[in-house]
């Protein structure tokens, strides 16, 4: 993919995946998981996680500026009744410390959140995850004329340990990360975050950089300056490090303890010997610690001395790729699922209310609202839009340019239910909800990047996961239909992570988590003037359906909802499927292209719910109502047809007098027009003559909106 455009600049090479935006900006973007320590102490772990990704974005190239975050959380119930391990903490609780940790450090990082999402399911008790983003901007070229995506140290290059000092925290992070969570898993393996000291050295290495003054550099993460020196080194083939010269939290600290330590704000960074003495200079202008603890050579050795005592001398190439790989088997068996049938008396009124008061679909506008969005003063579209600004946003979108319209675009899909019946499918939903997100924006089609963040469950065959081939299978479809979807939808992936260890105890009584893989997606966006939102804006405006419905009701929210209520004994059925995603892509472009021609300011992706309750949201958003009619958008009965979850689908609204020239974008595209935007405050729902919905749109909003209060429980 990389030969068919000019725009992609670093591809899982470094601290995140690097794009050009225009002539003069480059854009990148990573997501990391802090899983294991958010379990153990969900404040203290969350926070390392959205600090840590931070210096991701600094320690991309010559250093990229934070300009966006983005989060995503899957937690148990939060309102749990059921039994649980005396070593777990409540969901709740995991709830409320996770996002107080992000809170913190991203707002006190002076960073805006502008994009995530909170999924809940009881197999999130043994390990949350905790998925934090982070996007960066960066000139295309420094003043001396190097790119600054490159890194370009060079043997006797001197190498600093910039920020924070090293301490006993977060000793063994990166392994017990690797581990399942058991009730000895220790708490001093999670790192202390502090927020205020890594925005100072922040500020000063953006300076360093744009003074040229930096040849290398990369953040102090999992394995300290163990793997921060040593992943630098292959640059030059050798380095000489001297852990004497290490400034220490605390005296006491054993030589293996000082390399891998992963006390957080630390970057290490490499300087030409000739501008020591400024870089030394600029560092203590911003009262930021930067003390020179090696050397890059060309030894081919990775040579750690305490003082005088050599310590460690590997070679660098048995460093980085000396370790043996795997070779698993894997075993696909499909799995079975007591159908589902919905009831044929059900209240579709009231089923609405109850829908949209589910945790995975209510309003967390409790939460999100702590995030700061508007630092930096770039922020176009928020997490909340619509009249009383408290209606969903579909993706963030920002300008990071001041005086500049052009604009980029932040989305997210992830789609967990899915993985219960086929982890390939869940993935093709992930990638496409994503891709759905920005498109109502008005993303450039043709320049947009992914990042695909797996979190699994043990996949490898033991005494303790008896199961590993089926799990493995189930990875084996996942990375399938990442590569088919991807290709079709010319969807380049730069960068990612994966997390193979989330469970919580030993069979036969492990709490695992299902199958899960979050799809980021950051793209160019080239007018933000001209975008779209999720609230319908105005009476008379026409209501058309993007996509076709199919009765894909397996492991849907509703299946699950009425499952729970004891009304079905089952979810199984079709899952969504993507079956021709080139095809969907030239719809998106389609769609896209209308939004930035100023035909449609008003879209929204069908997900979580399907079309009632998407519909349901634009109308919240705009506290208007709305009449629909659905017979002939796709197969099945009524039921089906509201709340299936089919992918590829949005609805938008347009204004009358652009109503032709939209139908004549979208010709070849499978668009319905279902419905009108009225004044009243009742949403109806008809197929043909039968009413199914009707349903006043305050009620409506007082269950979406009310469902999940601060502390996460469920009224």
């Amino acid at each position: 993919m990389a030969k068919e455009v000019d725009w992609l600049l670093s591809v899982f090479h470094d601290n995140s995946g690097v794009i050009a935006w225009n002539d003069d900006w480059s854009i990148c973007m990573k997501a990391e998981t802090h899983n294991s320590p958010s379990a153990l102490d969900p404040y203290g772990g969350a926070m390392t996680g959205i600090v840590g990704v931070n210096r991701d974005i600094l320690g991309t190239g010559l250093g990229a500026r934070p300009i966006a975050n983005t989060d995503v959380f899957c937690f148990g119930p939060p309102n749990w009744t059921g039994e649980l391990p005396s070593t777990l903490f409540h969901p709740s609780r995991v709830l409320r410390g996770v996002h107080a940790g992000v809170r913190v450090g991203g707002n006190e990082s002076g960073i805006p959140t502008i994009n995530g999402s909170i999924v809940f399911d009881e197999r999130y008790i043994g390990k949350p995850l905790v998925y934090c983003g982070t996007v960066g901007l960066m000139p295309r070229r420094l003043a001396d004329g190097r790119e600054s995506h490159e890194k370009n140290p060079i043997p006797g290059d001197l190498v600093y340990m910039v920020g924070g000092r090293v301490g006993s925290d977060g000793i063994h992070g990166a392994t017990f990360s690797s581990l399942e969570l058991t009730d000895e898993s220790p708490s001093s393996a999670v790192q202390i975050g502090d927020p205020i000291t890594q925005k100072k050295m922040m500020d000063m290495l953006l300076e360093a950089r744009d003074a040229c003054l930096i040849t290398c550099t990369t953040d102090n993460g999992a394995g300290g300056l163990s793997s921060s020196i040593g992943e630098m080194a292959e640059y030059t083939n050798g380095c000489e490090i001297d852990l004497g010269k290490v400034p220490l939290k605390q005296e006491g600290l054993s030589s293996w303890e000082i390399l891998v330590s992963e006390s957080q704000e630390r970057m290490t960074v490499a300087v030409a010997p000739k501008d020591k003495d400024a870089f030394e200079a600029l560092a203590q202008l911003h009262e930021v610690e930067a003390t020179q603890v090696a050397t890059f050579t060309n030894t081919g050795y990775f040579h750690v001395k305490h003082g005088e005592e050599t310590v460690a001398y590997l070679p660098i190439t048995f460093l980085h790729d000396g370790v043996p790989q795997l070779e698993l088997e894997s075993e696909w068996t499909p799995p079975q699922h007591v159908a589902f049938t919905p009831p044929n008396d059900l209240d579709q009124s009231i089923l609405l209310k109850e829908m949209l008061a589910r945790p995975n679909i209510a309003s967390k506008e409790t939460w999100v609202r702590q995030y700061d969005h508007e630092v930096i003063a770039q922020t176009v579209v928020k997490p909340f839009v619509g009249v009383e600004r408290d209606g969903p946003g579909d993706a963030g979108l920002i300008a990071p340019i001041h005086g500049n319209s052009q604009g980029i675009v932040v989305s997210c899909g992830i789609a967990p239910r899915y993985s219960d019946i086929d982890a390939g499918a869940m993935v093709a939903a992930s990638i496409d909800e994503a891709v759905r997100n920005a498109v109502c924006v008005g993303v450039d089609i043709d320049k947009m990047a992914g990042l695909d963040n797996f979190c699994w469950p043990d996949p490898i065959e033991s005494e303790k996961t008896p199961d590993g081939k089926f799990k493995l299978a189930q990875l084996v479809r996942a990375n399938r239909e990442l590569e088919r979807i991807c290709r079709a939808y010319h969807l380049p992936c730069v960068s990612g992570k994966d997390s193979m260890k989330n469970d919580y105890g030993v069979w036969p009584n492990k709490i695992s988590i299902p199958p899960t893989m979050l799809f980021s997606l950051f793209g160019n966006q080239p007018d933000v003037r001209k975008t779209a939102t999720s609230n319908f804006k105005h009476h008379g405006e026409r209501i058309y359906l993007v996509g076709t419905t199919f009765d894909e009701l397996g492991a849907s929210e509703v299946a699950f909802h009425l499952k729970e209520r004891g009304d079905v004994e089952g979810i199984g059925g079709q899952v969504p499927l993507l079956e021709d995603p080139k095809n969907q892509l030239d719809v998106y472009r389609k769609l896209s292209a209308a939004i930035q021609n100023g035909l449609i300011r008003t879209a929204h992706d069908c997900s979580e719910g399907g079309l009632a309750v998407a519909l349901a949201e634009m109308c919240i958003g705009g506290r208007c109502g709305a009449i629909v009619d659905i017979d002939g958008i796709g197969g099945g009965d009524a039921f089906t047809r509201l709340w299936s979850e089919s992918l590829g689908r949005i609805i938008i609204s347009v204004e009358a007098q652009h109503e032709l020239d939209f139908v004549e974008i979208m010709e070849g595209a499978d668009i319905h027009l279902i419905g009108m935007v009225t004044e009243s405050s009742e949403f109806t729902v008809e197929d043909g003559y039968d009413t199914i919905i009707q349903a006043d749109v305050d009620e409506l909003t007082t269950s979406w909106k009310g469902a999940l209060d601060m502390t996460g429980v469920v009224e």
